[in-house]
Parts: C-alpha cells; structure tokens; sequence
C-alpha cells in the first residue's frame, strides 16, 4: 500500500510545474480579456452558440460561471449557454496539456466538443425561438441603454468562480501576487484532486485487478456514457478531473470521456441553479445538457 501511494504522489507531483505554468496563462488571460469576451457574449444574439463553443473552450469554470450569470439575467439564448457548457471542459484541458505524451487526445476533444455546441446551440435555439425572442428583444434594449428593473445586471460582475475568485477584471488591480495568488491556490487544490483520484483507481486495481476495474465503470458498455454524463453533472471541478483521470488510465472509452466533459458544465450549473428563479427551466437545461451528452457519447462509442 505504501508502494501505491508513492507511485501516485510521484506521479500526480510531476504534473505541478506544467499545471501552475497552465493556470498562469488562463489568469492572466482572464484579467486581460475577461470583460471584453463577457461583454461580447452578452451582445451577440443570434450568432451566441458560435461565439458561446468557442469562450467556452477556455479551460477554466468562469466563463461558465458568467454565461449562467448572463443567461439569469436574459441576456443571452438558451442555445448560448447550452453551447458554453458542451465546450466548457473545466479542469480537462489542464490536466491532458500537464502530461505532454496524451496531448494528442486535446484536438480531436475540442473538435467533437465545437461540433456538438454549435450544432446541438443552434438547434435549441431554433426550437425555443418564441421564449428566445423575448431575450433577444431585452438584448437590443439593453444595449441601447434600456434597462429591464426586474434584472440585476451588475450581479454579471459579482459572480464568484472557482476558489472563491471573482473573474471580473475590473474588480482586481494588476499586481503579481494577485495573479500568482489564485494560480497557486487552484494548482494545490487540483493536485489533491488529481493525486486522491490516482490513489483511489490505484488502489481499486491492486485489490481487484484491472477487468473487476473496468466492470465498475461498465466494461465499455452501452450505459457508459450516461454513468460518465452524470458524474459531469456534478457542479464541482473534481468530477472533470475524475473522468479525465478515468479515461487517462483506461477505464472508460473516448465516447465516454466525450460525453462526461460534454455535461460538465462546472460551477455554472451550481449557479444556474442558484440564481434561476425558474426551476422548472433549470431542469429542462440540465435534461438537454444530459441528454445531448449522452446522446453524442453513444454514437461515438460505436462509431470509434
């Protein structure tokens, strides 16, 4: 058991430098163009799932986090946001990226992720175009400087992401401890994450070998990716980094890990459903969310 231990803290410790370097780079992105890529959104419109799949391909849960806030707030479609968590891979790309030898899965699981966001955000669109043109009517006013009294707008801004951090830029004055403060927090806090889920399917394997392993997560079987799309249901960044893990040591097919990052939309749904006054619309996102997921992951996993 020692000897298990070691081999997971070894493995997940040289992961750290790559991670920090990672969260860095998206710190810095988010305080230099956060504002910008929220304001954009917000003002799309029609064209918000092209422009929803690709902000939501940024691997970190704010923009998640925004796009609920902005869609609470009726100032995006329904397509946009369902677009935004399809791509939204939360801890995913970072972990892939910290081992350079399964970067090659990177492409071809933001290609599919795109594919399905842009398809499946403007066909929802096209079924609720009637309660969308609502939206799209209180967008136009809102950028012309007419404001609805029942909406909190500036609520966008307070929003909280991941480790209790707000993304809005204008909030936070550059300084270099502020950016490396979250960075670090977040590498520490994912390395828990990453070394507990090594330990755990280190450990399960050495107790029950690799083919009892395998029957835990269904074998590779038809009901796979609706198990795996469930666990990315859960509004918490641990769960992109249990499927990443499970697909990184075999136990789950690419159709699977496809559909798990597809449902893991991250903090976000933890907001939706908090701030959606409407929870019968809360509901019917995550049904869609499930059910695109696992619809996608299915096909994939017969076809690949």
């Amino acid at each position: 058991m020692q000897e298990i231990i070691l081999d997971a803290l070894i493995d997940t410790s040289k992961m750290v430098p790559l991670l920090l370097i990672i969260y860095i780079g998206i710190e810095l992105i988010e305080y230099k163009f956060g504002n910008k890529i929220r304001e954009k959104v917000q003002k799309i419109g029609k064209t918000g799932p092209i422009i929803g799949a690709f902000v939501g391909i940024l691997p970190q849960c704010g923009f998640s986090v925004t796009a609920t806030a902005l869609y609470t707030q009726r100032l995006i479609t329904i397509g946009t946001l369902l677009a935004v968590y399809i791509t939204t891979s939360d801890e995913a790309i970072p972990i892939i990226l910290a081992q350079p030898d399964k970067a090659k899965i990177l492409l071809p699981l933001l290609l599919i992720k795109v594919f399905v966001a842009l398809i499946f955000g403007y066909a929802i669109d096209f079924i609720f175009r009637r309660k969308n043109k609502e939206i799209l009517l209180h967008i136009k006013d809102f950028d012309n400087g007419v404001d609805n009294k029942l909406h909190n707008h500036n609520s966008v801004k307070e929003i909280k992401a991941c480790c209790g951090h707000n993304s809005n830029s204008v909030t936070k004055k550059f300084s270099f401890k502020k950016i490396l403060f979250h960075p670090v927090k977040h590498t520490a806090k994912i390395f828990i994450f990453i070394f507990g889920t090594s330990l755990l399917i280190n450990v399960i394997i050495f107790q029950l070998g690799e083919k009892a392993f395998s029957q835990i997560f269904l074998n590779s079987s038809f009901f796979q990716p609706f198990l795996v799309s469930l666990v990315g249901l859960v509004p918490n960044c641990a769960a992109s980094v249990f499927i990443t893990e499970l697909y990184l040591s075999g136990a789950i097919t690419f159709g699977s890990v496809v559909a798990g990052l597809c449902a893991s939309g991250g903090l976000g749904i933890l907001v939706l459903f908090k701030e959606e006054k409407n929870k019968k619309d809360v509901f019917m996102i995550l049904a869609l969310l499930l059910g695109i997921s696992v619809t996608v992951g299915t096909i994939l996993q017969y076809v690949l």
